[in-house]
Parts: C-alpha cells; structure tokens; sequence
C-alpha cells in the first residue's frame, strides 16, 4: 500500500516495445517506442525503501509501546493493527494504513482511495526524505536532498475532509496546512492515547 514512485503510467502506442532495467534494487520499466510523440517518464521504484516505510512506522509505534502487527501484504484498508500490551487490557485494536513518498521533493501529497475509508482508523504517511527525484534534480544532485524522515499519523476524519477526487489520483494534499499536530511523536501519540497506553516510565 504503500507508495514510493515518480512519473507517470506510460500509454500504449502502437509498435512499443518494453524494456526493464535492473540497477541493484532500483526497478525502472520503460516503453520504448518508434513514435515522433515525446517519450514519457517511467514508473521508478524501489520495493525494499517502500515496504521499509511500513516497518518503520512499525518501529515508532512500538518505541512508544504500542503493540503493532504487521498484516499480510496487499492487505485491504489497513497495514498494521495496533493494541494495548498488557493482554488483560487489550479490549480495542486500531487499524492503521501506511503511505510512504521516496521524493524530499515530492508534492507532499498521497493517493489513498475513498473505499478504504471504513477500513482503517488512522494514516500514517512517510515522507522519506530519501534525496532530490523530481523537480530538484534537474539542479541539484540525489543526495543534497537528502534528510531525516518525517511521519504525519491522519485520523480518517482528516482523510476524508482533505480528500481530493479532481484527479484520478484522488490525493490528500498536505502541502499548505498546517499538519504540525500530526507529526512524528505528536502524531503517534494520538494512537497511544486511544489505545489508553500511558507513556514508558520507571517503575519503582
């Protein structure tokens, strides 16, 4: 689910031809064409970076004692399912989606589809800050982008209000708000407190 690609899907012309490169993990499909039309970008992915993503926000869930449970890959509405660790306690479980963006200069936006809104409580979406991909690297090199990863954890309530059906995409766009509240452990903490975690302290 989640999402860590630049470019458009290409269209089909006629007498295309396909061509994948491998480059260590980095995926790049590319359609090749004896058209005059002017080439379009392919899709580039990098599947170990986007399934990170999910680990991740996995790890930051559980730093703050969240129990989290990875679910089965292409998982319908939700990625990880989240509950108290005490067992005796754990009477309520959060369903949480993940959405990742490799680009530092990516439109800090995400695609997420309006029937999977009844099927997860929360959005958490990592921006990976992995360097320049897009509009920035045509100046600038991979790594001058490169920075700390930032998560933003969305109530679906959020989603729903912010939700941008224009496109076919059907985006949230975040760029422009204020999202402040939601980000990294501010965020996560929204999870902890329905969940009735109190926060790690020693113990006498």
């Amino acid at each position: 689910m989640t999402q860590a690609t630049r470019g458009a899907t290409n269209s089909t012309v006629p007498e295309q031809t396909e061509a994948s490169v491998s480059v260590g993990q980095l995926y790049v499909v590319r359609n090749e064409s004896m058209s005059l039309e002017p080439s379009k970008p392919g899709f580039t992915r990098y599947p170990v970076v986007s399934h990170g993503a999910e680990y991740l926000v996995m790890g930051h869930l559980m730093r703050r004692n969240i129990l989290a449970y990875k679910a089965p890959p292409n998982n319908e509405g939700y990625d990880i399912i989240c509950i108290h660790p005490e067992p005796r306690t754990a009477t309520k479980q959060i369903r949480v989606q993940v959405k990742s963006r490799l680009a530092t200069d990516c439109d800090r936006g995400f695609p997420v589809k309006a029937t999977s809104f009844d099927a997860f409580d929360y959005l958490v979406v990592a921006f990976l800050n992995v360097g320049y991909f897009m509009q920035m690297r045509k100046r600038h090199g991979v790594l001058e982008g490169l920075r700390e990863p930032e998560f933003y954890t969305f109530p679906v309530s959020f989603i729903r209000e912010h939700h941008d059906t224009s496109s076919s995409w059907h985006k949230v766009r975040t760029r422009g708000l204020d999202i402040a509240a939601y980000k990294n452990g501010v965020g996560f903490e929204q999870i902890a407190k329905d969940l009735g975690i109190p926060y790690p302290e020693k113990r006498q």
